[in-house]
């Protein structure tokens, strides 16, 4: 009995560090909701390691026994519900309530059987495996599929399986005549070691798959403009050279650099709440003409990029041309109904190995082209000069 005592105190104690764990996850996070119901399930379930500690030593063991299998199922709900808004696949409240309510009362129902039997196994197993593989089918029926998910979704198809193999190795091990007698048997400590495995295990890849969701979203958070909505210089960078380095045959793609035409007198004139709605309305207009694919960003101030994979100049050209001219045509709020806003465009094909800062380089020129040229023009770059290596001849005599 003192092994399987020791193992619930250690049970506890490491319970009570996720709950602690996730309350900082909560903290750190956005979403709060998951991690403070994953916090409150582990908070739940550790009270089934006193409630079983108690129990060889109450007149009314039944109450503590019921409470134990409680305790544990409801940890488990709780964890389900964490999981469900987590991954966007929620429960419904009402259907996890009847679930709770419905095994408890069975466990009532079962209580008085012979221990050890394989109706009374059965059925005390029974919700422990559903709660189990229901939470495992929630990963599987989201969106995410990172290596981070799919160990989650084993580690929970896995404890599901541990479920149906202890209504056997109660049978087969023993797990006491009564309640009262369960932490004396050998079943306890087979079940009480390899279920804090897996409660670890599992407690360890929810807090990683949700420290994985706080480091992508503070990583995203960096890398976006805050008043456009687009990518940010940094962020451009990272998405476009990865796109450089995997172009096809038909060529990396084409830049286009947009610069807001005398968008300082627009800040001077009507302020600058004014000026950040003309940047809004600009980045509408890119994000609504651009192909899916492509990339836009807010280089700075009124400058803004967008990167077209695998699109030649001419239809960038095109592209460029439309959204030059719905900008010019867009009335923007804040501002008088007489004033349009217009930009000038420099595009730039990028040919394979170009580094990105040379194309951009180029794109820019154009632009700079475009501005001298009257502005609210499209104005395309020259491609690059490549300089080829002198080949050398030997001359001989006949």
């Amino acid at each position: 009995m003192g092994g399987a005592i020791s193992l619930l105190a250690v049970n506890f104690i490491i319970a009570q560090i996720f709950v602690v764990a996730f309350l900082i996850i909560a903290a750190k996070s956005r979403a709060k909701g998951p991690a403070i119901w994953c916090a409150a399930g582990f908070a739940v379930a550790s009270l089934a390691a006193v409630f079983e500690t108690v129990l060889p030593f109450t007149p009314v063991p039944k109450f503590f026994a019921v409470g134990a299998f409680a305790s544990v199922l409801g940890g488990f709900i709780l964890l389900r519900l964490s999981l469900g808004l987590f991954y966007q696949v929620p429960a419904r409240l009402l259907v996890l309530t009847v679930f709770f309510l419905g095994s408890v009362l069975l466990d009532l129902l079962i209580y008085d059987l012979p221990r050890g039997t394989l109706r009374h196994a059965f059925f005390y197993q029974l919700p422990f495996f559903v709660i189990q593989a229901w939470s495992a089918s929630t990963v599987l029926r989201s969106k995410r599929r990172s290596p981070a998910d799919w160990i989650l979704f084993g580690l929970l198809v896995l404890t599901s399986i541990y479920y149906l193999v202890k209504i056997y190795a109660a049978i087969a091990a023993g797990s006491g005549a009564t309640a009262a007698d369960y932490l004396a048997s050998p079943f306890a400590l087979i079940s009480q070691a390899l279920g804090a495995m897996l409660i670890v295990a599992t407690g360890m890849a929810i807090l990683g798959v949700m420290v994985k969701d706080i480091i992508d979203e503070a990583r995203a958070s960096s890398e976006l403009d805050a008043l456009s909505g687009l990518c940010n210089r940094r962020g451009f960078v990272d998405r476009v050279t990865p796109m450089l380095e995997t172009c096809g045959g038909e060529g990396p793609g084409t830049l286009i650099l947009a610069d807001l035409d005398r968008f300082k007198l627009v800040n001077d004139t009507y302020g600058h709440h004014a000026g950040d709605g003309v940047i809004r309305q600009f980045s509408r207009v890119l994000v609504e003409l651009m192909p899916m694919r492509a990339v836009a960003a807010r280089l700075g101030g009124e400058e803004f990029a967008v990167f077209l994979p695998r699109v030649g100049l001419a239809e960038a050209r095109v592209l460029a041309q439309g959204m030059r001219a719905a900008m010019a045509s867009t009335r923007v709020e804040g501002l008088p109904e007489s004033v349009r806003i217009t930009a000038s465009f420099g595009v730039a094909a990028i040919v394979p190995g170009e580094p990105m800062e040379a194309a951009m380089q180029r794109a820019d020129k154009a632009l700079y082209a475009a501005k001298a040229g009257g502005r609210n023009r499209v104005e395309c770059a020259e491609p690059p000069v490549l300089v080829l290596p002198a080949t050398s001849r030997r001359v001989g005599r006949s």
